[in-house]
């Protein structure tokens, strides 16, 4: 690899946790020897610090940090529900976060299931309650000055001074919140802290850039409402300078897409806001920020799906096409990115060069539930997880080229169920040189998907193209069933044989009576036809006993005989008023409904008194009739 660093794996399983690394430089991954494997069946977290120095995991008894790269186990942490661990940017703290519970039957109901530990000591600095499942941790500066954690509907600042103590209680809040979200850019200190309020009662959501430590109501940077935003999500890039907002409903009102209606905003640490503008209809399926901080890529769009690069100031800067894709993922120095189709699309990659704007390949990873590029640059990582998908678990490592450079297939009944590279601090690795020089690489033992069209079990060895009797017997043998000769037939289906051979004998009796029926003079003969299809041995005695018929030498005088066609029924004119014509009509249809009303009364059906009226004028329809007529 790149840089001359080949960075670990570390991988959780429903066997344990254990470490993996390459056995040389572009060598297959093995199993790091020097890692004391965890065999726990309960681990439900792994992570490595920021800096790459520490490796963390909860096992469901402790939850354990160890160094890199001599796995040596430094602490042991008393947390056996440990459900979520997170480093602190600076890799200095450690905070873990439990299911919160209840238990009525405890003295104090209400005990704390986040908690903070200082990573040198391994002591416990801070804890609190914290209900929420999503956005459970704590938002920090990118110097580790100030921690900001949404509880509740407020927000609690932290400020964190050097060699002092993790403060026990908030330095500042910020309310009015509730199921609101908060983050803090990473870049320069004192940060931006970007503030989202939700909607209530007819009134617009908000987001609010606030400096900090200026939280006033009237003391935003900038700020941006919108209507339809049922819950939002805040992307900062690397500088800390800009913020995109990810605005989503879960319900699409025109009904256009499934997963809701989602729009993409953009604020500046300057004050400048904008409105994305997309210019196609559907989804929004992904975006992210280049690690370069100077443009951000989203994916969006009906399948096959458009790929648009932006600036700062929302312009469009490069078109990728469309393709089917819904994932977007930057290496670490933004020079290379992958379009990934993936979930309910069958694994679609293609590899960009960013810096050429070219594509460099594009493969296909099927059932990838995972995908992550290495801190070096150059490959990335594709993975099928559980519990996503439960079968075929396994990972591969390919070659930014498209080459497969490691793969490796999960035991049978044992589930994958995260895979994570080694970090490194900022400034260790070097951006490298991107070429499309071809990489060899190994062939995949993944099964590949049929391309054979699927046939029933019972049309599985018909014979194609026959034709008659042989087709139709080679279409009802069956494979043969293990422990019975070929072509066996049981009592139920040697009936079924039987009664369709006998339907089909009159089938056969027709054809061969039509064949001898058939008039030696070339000459239709209709009766001896349809005698032979009711019976042919009649047929046949009939064409015997009939005289042969000489030709007749005049066909002209047969013309002259023959019976002239009968002549076409005249039909009926009118009388050349077209008033007059009407009015007759209306009254044979008036005429026409009192006949059907003297039925029903004849029945004893009873009538309404306007239908009595209209059958008692009759006589007077039918004298206005014959005036009419005699006029």
């Amino acid at each position: 690899m790149a840089n001359g660093i080949c960075p670990t794996l570390a991988l959780r399983s429903s066997t344990g946790v254990e470490v993996w690394k390459p056995e040389g430089f572009k060598a297959p991954y093995v199993p790091d020897s020097g890692f004391a494997r965890d065999e726990s069946k309960l681990c439900r977290a792994i992570v490595y610090s920021p800096n790459g120095r520490f490796l963390a995991w909860a096992n469901g008894t402790t939850v354990q940090i160890c160094t890199v790269p001599d796995w040596k186990i430094v602490h042991k942490l008393p947390r056996p529900k440990a459900f979520y661990l997170k480093f602190s940017p600076g890799s200095t703290y450690l905070m873990t976060w439990e299911i919160y519970t209840e238990n009525p039957k405890d003295e104090v109901k209400e005990k704390p299931n986040l908690f903070l530990y200082d990573v040198a000591s391994g002591k416990e600095v801070f804890s609190i309650i914290q209900k929420r499942h999503a956005d459970w941790e704590m938002h920090w500066a990118a110097d580790e000055s100030l921690a900001a954690l949404m509880v509740g509907g407020e927000v609690l600042f932290y400020e964190v001074k050097p060699n002092e103590a993790f403060p026990s209680k908030p330095t500042k809040r910020l309310g009015g919140a509730r199921n609101g979200g908060v983050s803090v850019s990473p870049g320069q200190s004192p940060p931006y802290v970007a503030f989202y309020v939700p909607g209530t009662k007819g009134a617009p959501s908000m987001c609010r850039l606030f400096r900090y430590p200026n939280l006033e109501a009237n003391q935003p940077i900038a700020s941006k409402s919108f209507f339809q935003a049922d819950k939002v999500e805040m992307l900062w890039n690397k500088k800390g300078t800009g913020v995109l907002l990810l605005t989503s409903t879960d319900v699409d009102q025109t009904g256009q897409s499934y997963y809701g209606k989602q729009a993409l905003h953009f604020m500046t640490v300057k004050g400048d806001s904008f409105a994305v503008q997309l210019n196609t209809e559907g989804s929004l399926h992904a975006v992210a920020w280049s690690p370069r901080s100077t443009e951000f890529c989203v994916v969006y769009g009906f399948m096959p799906a458009k790929a648009t690069l932006y600036n700062l100031k929302c312009d469009v800067v490069f078109e990728f096409g469309t393709g089917n894709r819904n994932s977007i993922y930057y290496n670490e120095f933004g020079n290379l990115l992958i379009f990934g189709g993936f979930g309910n699309l069958p694994g679609y990659v293609e590899v960009w060069d960013l810096n050429r704007k070219k594509q460099i390949t594009e493969l296909r990873a099927p059932d990838t539930t995972l995908l992550e590029w290495s801190p070096v640059g150059d490959v990335f990582l594709t993975a099928t997880t559980a519990p996503r998908l439960r079968m075929s678990n396994g990972f591969k490592i390919w070659h930014h080229t498209g080459a497969l450079l490691h793969e490796t297939h999960w035991p049978e009944k044992q589930e994958l169920l995260e895979v994570i590279w080694q970090k490194y601090a900022p400034g260790v690795l070097k951006e490298n040189t991107i070429t499309n020089e071809k990489v060899e690489g190994i062939a995949s033992k993944t099964p590949q998907e049929s391309k054979q069209k699927y046939v029933p079990p019972g049309m599985r060895n018909s014979i194609s193209g026959g034709s008659g009797e042989t087709a139709n017997h080679a279409a009802s043998v069956r494979a043969p069933i293990p422990g019975l000769p070929p072509g066996y037939r049981s009592s139920v289906q040697q009936a079924k044989d039987k009664k369709q051979k006998n339907k089909n004998k009159p089938k056969a009796s027709e054809g061969q009576g039509n064949q001898n029926n058939k008039p030696t003079n070339g000459t239709p003969n209709n009766r001896a036809t349809s005698a032979g299809a009711g019976n042919s041995t009649g047929g046949n005695q009939e064409k015997k006993s009939r005289p042969k018929t000489a030709p007749n030498p005049n066909p002209l005088a047969q013309e002259e005989n023959a019976t002239p066609p009968a002549a076409p029924k005249p039909t009926q004119k009118g009388s050349g008023d077209p008033e007059k014509d009407k009015k007759i009509k209306n009254i044979n249809k008036k005429l026409k409904d009192i006949k059907l009303l003297k039925e029903k009364n004849e029945r004893g059906e009873k009538l309404e008194q306007t239908q009595i009226i209209k059958m008692n004028s009759e006589a007077e329809l039918i004298k206005e009739l014959k005036a009419l007529k005699t006029s």
